[in-house]
């Protein structure tokens, strides 16, 4: 079977003839391009999808949020200046910014501040989301259609639900948590708004060519534990989710870190599968246990090698072990995608990456 034909048959609950294979290497890719491995536009080409191809990397993930965000009665200006990356949205009741620092010893950026910092920026960024309209953009999927093949699936994002917008980009943890406690009625409403706006672009996604839909929550149970999920998040991936597989397409959301306090509030969200789950001992629940947090074995888990075991943190002996490991409990009934928890690192080894296919051909198939 090619690594298409192997993944769908996955996720229809059906076994293939081994565990499929599929790992993200854009944050390993990106490093290549910063240090001048790869050239730029690396990610968007023929070129990426035939180095999955040698290394034996099932292709799933594009980046592609399919819709151009338009905002009406607001100004929203950009720049980068030394390495910093600042956006501003001007309203007629005031203006928030937001700045990203670029730090070249990790090949990624980093908040230095929020666009929601205080009440005052909470009322603008209302009034923002509040005139805010989509339209689709769907060219670069269907460009990655073609490239894909036979070699994997095409993938696209919908928007965050509310709350994990503001705490990943918008506004962070610390001040999500005050803000809410200090000004409920006025998050509350937020909140709200933001649902009703992303609403629009939820649609647009549903519509685009894509196969997957990708709710990319980035969860993480230390972060947003079960009265975060329940008042804020349950309601916007069931009715997505819903919505998705009511079009014969397949749902997930990305999960990984620590699982333990949250996963088996996601798994009831009835999803088609949760990706970038981490494994003890990196993450908090053994692969020996994750199907107990789903009670019908319905949510397949996607997942299982953390990003540090494809570098010289352990050695070679160590991280087959480790596969072997996570690949006798995957081989036994097709509830499970070996990928990676969560992203392959820029020092990754590149002949570990190329290992994983082997050792899915000599130890995956299924009993």
């Amino acid at each position: 079977m090619r690594p298409r034909e192997r993944l769908l048959q996955i996720l229809k609950h059906k076994k293939a003839d081994h565990v499929p294979w599929f790992g993200d290497l854009d944050y390993w890719a990106t490093s290549l391009i910063c240090r001048g491995l790869k050239p730029e536009g690396f990610v968007r080409s023929d070129a990426y999808l035939e180095w999955h191809r040698e290394l034996g990397v099932g292709f799933y993930l594009q980046g592609c949020f399919p819709f151009k965000e338009l905002f009406r009665s607001c100004n929203v200006t950009e720049e980068v200046i030394n390495g910093i990356r600042s956006r501003t949205i001007s309203t007629p009741i005031g203006s928030i910014t937001e700045r990203w620092k670029w730090l070249p010893n990790s090949f990624s950026e980093a908040p230095i501040k929020h666009f929601v910092e205080t009440d005052k920026d909470l009322k603008i960024y209302q009034y923002a989301y509040s005139h805010l309209a989509y339209e689709p953009d769907y060219e670069f999927l269907h460009i990655r259609k073609q490239q894909i093949g036979d070699y994997g699936v095409l993938l696209a994002y919908m928007p965050k639900s509310p709350l994990m917008q503001l705490i990943a980009l918008d506004s962070g943890i610390m001040n999500v948590v005050l803000l809410e406690m200090q000004f409920p009625s006025l998050f509350h409403e937020v909140i709200n708004c933001m649902k009703s706006t992303l609403s629009a672009a939820c649609s647009i996604v549903l519509e685009s060519p894509a196969e997957i839909i990708m709710i990319p929550e980035n969860l993480s149970s230390e972060m947003v534990g079960p009265r975060y999920f329940e008042t804020y998040m349950r309601d916007y991936q069931s009715h997505w989710s819903q919505q998705i597989q009511q079009l014969g397409k397949y749902s997930c959301i990305h999960m990984d870190g620590t699982l333990k306090g949250l996963l088996k509030e996601v798994c009831s969200v009835e999803l088609s599968f949760i990706e970038a789950c981490t494994p003890d001992p990196v993450g908090d629940v053994p692969v020996e246990e994750w199907d107990t947090y789903t009670e019908d074995n319905s949510t397949i888990m996607w997942g299982g090698i953390p990003g540090p075991y494809f570098t010289d943190s352990v050695t070679d002996e160590e991280f087959i072990h480790f596969v072997e490991r996570v690949l006798t409990v995957m081989r036994r009934k097709p509830q499970y995608v070996l990928g990676v928890a969560d992203q392959v690192p820029p020092d990754a080894l590149t002949y570990r990456v190329a290992m994983v296919r082997e050792l899915v051909e000599e130890h995956g198939r299924y009993e």
